[in-house]
């Protein structure tokens, strides 16, 4: 992927070395970076005060202020701003910025922390950041969230992520993370670099590069709830849905000599205490309306994909759906599992144009959704937590399925066991 990498740098405490970087990807952050630079500052000060550390906002060249903001913000700790070119968006190449930032100041700890944040604590940078000076190269996020927030984590990241590469990470696109100075180097030499991971592919594609590179990955107790910008996954998140689920099937394609001979999934390390918070994470809406119109027209629009995808039986229970009032909709997780699996085969197979195929998707994203509230709507965290774990396992067990559909692509999938 070539494209202009020239960044613009504002560096003005001249910065030349650092042993820990918190980093923040934004665009159009202005309301919210400045207390997101206090509260890293503080984080740093508090509890890596031996360490020689730099906050970095690696931004779109935002037009609402975000630089102005960052920069006016009062830090005993140096900030350094940089930004792809105007025009240039991305929060991958956001990123990719702090790789290089990273290996460019030969930091040894990377924190990354989401701009929006509004629950972000001092604590954080304490949490993401020590592991990786105990040996640790990867630290993910454990926090609650609410059941409707985390859509693309929970129905397709994790089953994903869990199993092909028998990682149980919870959070693998959660946006706030901890990596070492040495795989941020590894992230610069890969080549499986796209245009989805250089939009909201990225997350996903940092987790399972530090697994499937043989990283030592962690996860890490935050001991509050993520609250941040939360969006209607029915109106807000199709761009990040196709860039994330394109990323996946791109490494399946990369990685078929690992997955393959995965068998099982393991817990990860995991890093401090989980003691429950008290605050509750913001509830985001949820459309249900437009959940249910839109794989209802999705069935009318995309039924001849479909049926290239499908096998008989499944598509007869998918018809089977479009019958349902919008309050009754449900269906198994069997069928959920190999319709992924299916799609998945069929995007590596590569007889329909990959771009429909992701896109014909977007109406199961949000039927599954709508499953998914349907089943819970009376249900607390703990409850729907129970439920996807349930759902991981089904996934875990179809896992033959996936393998025979990814076998045979298109052409055959009229001989694989239903």
């Amino acid at each position: 992927m070539k494209e202009d990498t020239t960044t613009l740098v504002e560096n003005p405490e001249k910065v030349r070395e650092a042993e820990i970087i918190v980093g923040t990807p934004s665009h159009n952050e202005v309301d919210t970076i400045s207390n997101v630079t206090s509260t890293a500052d503080r984080g740093l000060r508090e509890y890596f005060a031996d360490k020689k550390a730099v906050i970095i906002n690696a931004d779109n060249h935002s037009s609402d202020g975000t630089k102005d903001a960052f920069l006016a913000t009062p830090t005993q700790t140096a900030k350094i701003y940089i930004s792809t070119p105007a025009g240039l968006k991305g929060k991958g190449r956001n990123c990719r910025n702090l790789f290089r930032a990273a290996a460019e100041l030969n930091a040894k700890a990377i924190v990354m922390i989401d701009a929006d944040l509004t629950s972000f604590t001092p604590k954080w940078i304490h949490y993401l950041g020590e592991p990786l000076f105990c040996g640790f190269d990867y630290v993910s996020p454990i926090y609650e969230r609410h059941k409707y927030d985390a859509s693309i984590t929970n129905h397709f990241a994790c089953p994903f992520l869990r199993t092909l590469y028998g990682s149980r990470i919870r959070q693998p696109i959660g946006g706030d993370f901890g990596f070492s100075g040495k795989l941020a180097l590894a992230y610069l030499s890969e080549k499986s670099w796209t245009e989805n991971v250089a939009n909201f592919g990225i997350d996903i594609w940092m987790t399972t590069i530090a697994f499937v590179r043989g990283f030592k990955v962690c996860q890490t107790f935050l001991n509050s709830s993520k609250s941040h910008r939360v969006k209607d996954p029915a109106w807000h998140l199709a761009s990040m849905f196709t860039n994330v689920i394109a990323t996946i099937f791109d490494l399946m394609i990369e990685f078929e000599y690992i997955w393959k001979h995965v068998t099982a999934s393991h817990p990860s390390s995991i890093f401090g205490f989980g003691l429950g918070v008290n605050e509750k994470p913001p509830v985001p809406s949820l459309d249900t309306d437009n959940l249910y119109n839109t794989f209802k027209t999705g069935f009318e629009n995309f039924g001849d994909v479909w049926q290239q995808v499908i096998p008989p039986e499944q598509f007869a229970e998918v018809t089977k759906l479009t019958s349902f009032s919008k309050e009754e909709f449900y269906y198994p997780s069997r069928l959920w599992a190999r319709l992924l699996y299916g799609f998945a085969a069929v995007y590596r197979d590569d007889e329909l144009p990959q771009q429909v195929l992701i896109d014909s998707l977007i109406p199961f994203y949000y039927s599954r959704m709508l499953s998914f509230a349907n089943k819970t709507k009376d249900w607390g965290t703990r409850e729907c937590e129970d439920y996807l774990e349930e759902i991981f396992r089904v996934c875990e067990r179809e896992k033959p399925y996936l393998i025979q559909r990814w076998n045979h692509g298109k052409s055959g999938f009229l001989n694989v066991e239903s």
